[in-house]
This record gives structure tokens, sequence and C-alpha cells, in this order.
């Protein structure tokens, strides 16, 4: 019985790893959807981040209590402030702006923000193969933003809301870089359930009038599914998927599952009419792809100095 066990958790955890990007890549264009039909851009991050809090929190209460001591939860703020409040801000607005398409392709840019930031701030070594893989995903970024500021189609895209994402990675790469060691010290749940509740605080006193102020009579009931998608599966149950695969895979190997968010972002907007894929833009993914695939296989410093002692 251990051993049928034992074969299964890499395929469970496949799944896993699998099933959120799908949910990640489809939280474009039902999120685009649900903007487009009375849910505006402010309100659906507020929802995500005040629906992300109490559905931790509701999880943490079925686990074993971990003791956080208050100066790390006070920490928690910052990463709330980078991870949470900067990525979903613009991300949600810039969404709202551009095209699910275009604002997916950003989304697997992360891995070279992580890196740049990693090296700046922990002293994290830049190799040829990094500096490579930089620069050809720092390419195709450019690639794409020229071609939504040339574009007279907002099908094709919109620079305002391609720039947003990609502030959204930035952010996140950031929150990464700089919380790093607190983050090691907790699970995942506590981590998360802090990080949204401090989102949730930070993001009430500007967020709370507007809806307030807004007429939610003209929310179809579409969008409010929609909306729902995104708050329980593109926020919350994607998060426990990931955690649950991050068991088991190695992290490379949950990168690259990351390119299935574009991929479906983009099957899905193409058969709603939401965007026009041009030949640019499939230049601009494969440089962005390519790019990020460099990074993720370079050698970090852990790696160097294990092969060094090694010799």
């Amino acid at each position: 019985m251990t051993f049928k066990t034992d074969n299964r958790q890499p395929l469970i955890a496949h799944l896993c790893i699998l099933t959120a990007c799908v949910m990640w890549g489809l939280m474009s264009p039902i999120g685009k959807d649900a903007m487009q039909h009375g849910m505006d851009n402010i309100n659906l991050v507020f929802m995500r981040a005040a629906g992300g809090a109490l559905l931790f929190w509701l999880t943490s209460l079925l686990r074993k209590h971990e003791h956080m001591p208050w100066r790390d939860i006070l920490a928690m703020s910052g990463a709330g402030l980078l991870g949470l409040v900067g990525n979903q801000c613009c991300f949600t607005i810039g969404l709202s702006i551009t095209t699910p398409s275009n604002a997916s392709i950003v989304t697997t840019s992360l891995p070279i923000f992580a890196m740049i930031l990693s090296a700046l701030i922990l002293k994290e070594p830049i190799t040829g193969k990094k500096a490579l893989g930089v620069g050809i995903g720092c390419s195709g970024a450019l690639i794409l933003i020229m071609s939504s500021a040339a574009a007279h189609d907002s099908r094709i895209g919109d620079i305002r809301g391609d720039l947003l994402c990609i502030f959204a990675q930035l952010s996140f790469a950031l929150y990464l870089a700089l919380y790093r060691n607190v983050l090691r010290r907790y699970s995942p749940i506590t981590v998360s359930k802090w990080m949204f509740t401090w989102a949730t605080l930070l993001l009430s006193p500007f967020m709370l009038p507007h809806a307030v102020r807004t007429d939610w009579s003209i929310v179809t009931p579409g969008a409010w599914a929609g909306t729902a998608f995104v708050v329980f599966f593109g926020t919350y149950v994607a998060y426990l998927l990931m955690q649950t695969a991050q068991k088991t895979l190695r992290p490379t190997v949950v990168s690259i599952y990351n390119y299935m968010q574009p991929v479906v972002a983009v099957s899905v907007s193409l058969a709603a009419g939401m965007c026009v894929f041009t030949w640019k833009q499939a230049l601009a993914v494969a440089l962005v792809f390519s790019g990020v695939w460099l990074v993720i296989k370079s050698k970090s410093r852990h790696d160097i100095n294990t092969e060094k002692a090694a010799e």
C-alpha cells in the first residue's frame, strides 16, 4: 500500500500544479469579462483581498495553530503591501485596460525580475546564462509593449495596462526578495492569512468608500459568478494546489508549468473574441518564454558554492 501511495504522489503533484495554472490562466479572461459587465477593477481588487483573508483564516482554524510573534506579524504588513496590494492592484487594474492575453504573457516574466532583484538585494551571482535570459526576456516584453502602443485596436492591447501588469510582477518579485527569510519560517497558510489581512486593512480606507458609492444593481449575475471564480478558485484554491505541488516537485518544474497560464488565457480570449493574437505577440511570447527558461536553468549561488565545495 505504501509503495502505491509513493508512486501516486508525483502524479497528484503534477495534477495540482496543472490545475492551479489553468485556474490562473482562466482568471484573466473571466476577470476581464466580469469587469466589462458591472464589476469595476477597484471592487474586484478589494473583494479578492478580503475574500482571500476570510478563506485563509477559516483554513487556519482547521489546522494546528502556528504562533507568529508580533514582530513578524508587523513585518507581514510590508509583505502584504508588495505581494498583494501592489501586485493585485496593478495586475487587476492593468487587466481592465489591456487584453487578457497580454496580461497573462507578462506574468511569466516574474523569474526575470526575481533574478535581477536577488542579484541587487541578496547578492546572487549573475551568470552569462542569466544575463542572456534577462536580455531575451526583456526584449520580448519590449516588443509586446511597443505593439500595444502602436495598436489602434483594444483587442491587441494597451500600453498602460501592459506596464501596470509588468509593475505587478516587479512588486511581487521585490516581496520575494525582501521577505524570503520570514516566509521560510512559517507555513504558507499562516503567511497568507496575515498577508491578506494586512492587504485588506491597507486597502479598506481607500476602497470601502468606493464600494459604498458603487451602483451594485448594474453588476450582472455573470459578473458576480466571474468575481466568485477569481476570489475562490483563482486566489484561494489555486494557491492551496500550488502549495501541495511544491511539497513534491522541484521549483524548476513548478516554474515551467507557469507557461500554461498564457496558453489558457490566449486560447479562451481568442475564442471569446476578447483579443487578436498578432505575429508580434507570438514573437514576444517566444522571447519571454526563452528568457525565463534560461534564468530558471541558471545556477544559483547555492549551486555554485556546492560545486566549489565538491572540487
